[in-house]
This record gives C-alpha cells, sequence and structure tokens, in this order.
C-alpha cells in the first residue's frame, strides 16, 4: 500500500471547510453607519454580537427587537412596562422553544422588498432596515432612528419580532399609532438625537 500524495495523507482530497455563520462575518452594508443615529448603529452591532453568541445563521428582526428594548427608551415609550418585561423574558428564551425552529429556516416572509440586503442578514431583516431608513428620509431625517425601525419591523405580520409580540400578549395592530405618536413626541423635543434634518 502506497502513501497517498501529500503532507497530510489524503492526496487530492481538498480539506473540509466549515462556513462560519454569516452573522459572524459582519454586515457589509454600503454607508450604512451614514444613514443611521450612532444609537442605532450600536443596535446594529448589538444585534449582530447576539446573533452570533447565539450561533444563528443570520441576524433577524426578534435580534433587532431584543436590541431595540434594551437599549432605546423611546421605542421601550412605545409598549407598556409590563409589556417591556414579558417581552425580553421571550426573547432571552430564543435557545428554546420557537427558537430552535427558527435556527432551521431563514427568516423570509417576502413582504418587504430588499434594496440592498446586507451580508449575514435575513432577508426580511433587511427589507426593514431599508424601510426604515425610507421612513426616515419621508420624515425629513438624514439619519434612522430606532423608532423608524421598530416601525418597519411591526409593518410585516410576518416577521419573527411580529410573533414574538403577539405571543407576549402585545396588540401588534395598534403599534403603529403608538409608534407615531412617540415620534410626535421626540420631534417636538428636536427630533432624533444626532440626526440632522435633510437639506439644512
Amino acid at each position: 500500500m502506497t502513501r497517498a500524495d501529500g503532507a497530510d495523507g489524503v492526496g487530492n482530497v481538498p480539506p473540509r471547510h466549515f462556513p462560519q455563520p454569516a452573522a459572524e462575518r459582519g454586515v457589509h452594508h454600503v454607508n450604512l453607519d451614514a444613514r443611521l443615529t450612532a444609537a442605532l448603529t450600536a443596535v446594529v452591532a448589538g444585534a449582530r454580537r447576539r446573533a452570533l453568541r447565539d450561533g444563528d445563521r443570520q441576524i433577524d428582526t426578534a435580534h433587532l427587537l431584543h436590541t431595540l428594548l434594551e437599549s432605546d427608551p423611546e421605542v421601550r415609550a412605545v409598549f407598556d412596562g409590563p409589556q417591556v418585561a414579558r417581552l425580553l423574558g421571550y426573547l432571552v428564551q430564543r435557545a428554546i422553544g420557537y427558537g430552535l425552529r427558527w435556527q432551521s429556516s431563514v427568516e423570509d416572509s417576502g413582504a418587504l422588498p430588499v434594496l440592498s440586503e446586507p451580508e449575514g442578514w435575513s432577508p426580511t431583516a433587511a427589507g426593514a432596515l431599508d424601510a426604515a431608513c425610507a421612513r426616515a428620509e419621508r420624515r425629513g431625517h438624514a439619519r434612522t432612528c430606532g423608532l423608524d425601525l421598530l416601525a418597519a419591523i411591526v409593518a410585516d405580520p410576518e416577521s419573527r419580532a411580529v410573533e414574538v409580540l403577539e405571543r407576549a400578549g402585545v396588540d401588534v395592530r395598534a403599534l403603529p399609532s403608538r409608534i407615531e405618536a412617540a415620534a410626535a413626541v421626540e420631534e417636538f423635543a428636536g427630533g432624533c438625537p444626532e440626526s440632522e434634518d435633510v437639506g439644512r
């Protein structure tokens, strides 16, 4: 029996490569930071870290909702106090129950068009990000806030975030008006922090 060529003794068999989770490779979105407030940029980074830590294939809308609730007081204000606690309780249990089912599938409801899908994002989360930036532009803001992203997330009834909201007993149909009310308060207080109005 002759030894196969190659120092490893396996001949011309190519080495096995195990691809990294998409979230680990990071998000490559053209000018993403320029489109988001610093606070929302931190939310995106937190969602990426959460997806990586959980071993998830992609950043999805549930990752985004989780990080928004933890870090954005304007987003938390949209919900009643007990709702926030219930939502966070569901979200931290991602590794069990419905979260296990999510691990074997890609979040793609097809409800939101994806203009520029960042690497490592689910199509639904990427569509929500694009829709959030478009909403900020319609509001006359150069940068996108957490409320813009929340509004885009809840606009898709098939998203994982909406599934969590419904499990926690949140009336999702009432959220758009509550988000608009919170945005009006934000505008009265001077608009998105660190956001400059378009045209100024």
